[in-house]
């Protein structure tokens, strides 16, 4: 593994949210970072507001896109040291016999099948040069559970079990395999469903927040840098022996719903 300075790294959906922080905070360490996005116009802004990163519109359901990407961000940083699986999408919300199949289908397309064509396009290089750092972004609702979100949570065990099987795979060409379970996250799509969990309710925003902390032992939400520097730490030589672990940034999530 290149020192931090040097790596270069493959963030998926990263124009904005949880990923543009992680493919910031390895700019910020030093490193080359290629993101993609299948938002146009958000990759774009990305692009233009910070001229350090490199960028490709993909789509990682589709195995040309993914092709495309692998060999676009090969080509213009030299290789891929680091690969961050942020991708994902939330799915259907409803009781699991009301869940279309197709809807169903569509969540592990994205969460599960489109990290397994990233993984297939990016681990040969990685095994050529015996070393490599992936890191797979799940959710702490895999711990806790999460009713009416079955199709999310069950795609994201399989990206963990995806993980820890890779880390045994993966471990004699030495390359490591994690994932993050990131938690109560400060971002706007939280706080769009503190909005609703407040509607629901009647009580004010404030006490619908308040609630949903109180099943957080630290009573705090997170950033998307903290995640970000997570993802750091497991990229660096600090962490060389780090390998086939879910490490939760959450607070400790006691329960959800």
């Amino acid at each position: 593994m290149n020192t931090a300075g040097a790596q270069r790294v493959l963030v998926t959906a990263a124009a904005s949210g949880i990923g543009r922080a992680i493919a910031e905070a390895f700019l910020d360490a030093g490193a080359r970072v290629c993101i993609c996005d299948m938002d146009t116009a958000a990759l774009a802004r990305a692009l233009q507001e910070d001229a350090r990163l490199l960028g490709v519109r993909a789509d990682i359901s589709l195995p040309d896109d993914v092709h495309d990407l692998v060999t676009g961000a090969d080509q213009r940083m030299g290789g891929i040291d680091v690969l961050v699986n942020n991708a994902g999408i939330a799915g259907p919300t409803a009781p699991l016999q009301d869940v279309p199949y197709g809807e169903w289908r569509h969540t592990f397309d994205v969460n599960v099948h489109g990290t397994f064509l990233m993984l297939q396009g990016v681990i040969p290089q990685m095994q050529r040069r015996r070393s490599g750092c992936i890191v797979n972004i799940s959710t702490t609702s895999t711990r806790t559970g999460l009713p009416g979100r079955t199709p999310y949570v069950a795609s994201k065990w399989a990206l963990e079990g995806l993980t820890l099987n890779l880390a045994r795979e993966l471990g004699p060409d030495n390359i490591r395999v994690n994932a993050i379970r990131p938690g109560f996250m400060d971002t706007p799509r939280m706080r769009d469903i503190i909005r609703r969990t407040a509607d629901e309710r009647s009580v004010t925003i404030a006490a619908a927040e308040q609630q949903l902390l109180g099943f957080i032992s630290m009573r705090s939400k997170i950033t998307p840098p903290e995640v970000g520097e997570m993802c750091v730490y497991l990229a660096s030589h600090a962490a060389r022996h780090v390998t086939g672990q879910v490490i939760a940034v959450d607070g400790n999530a006691e329960w959800e719903g």
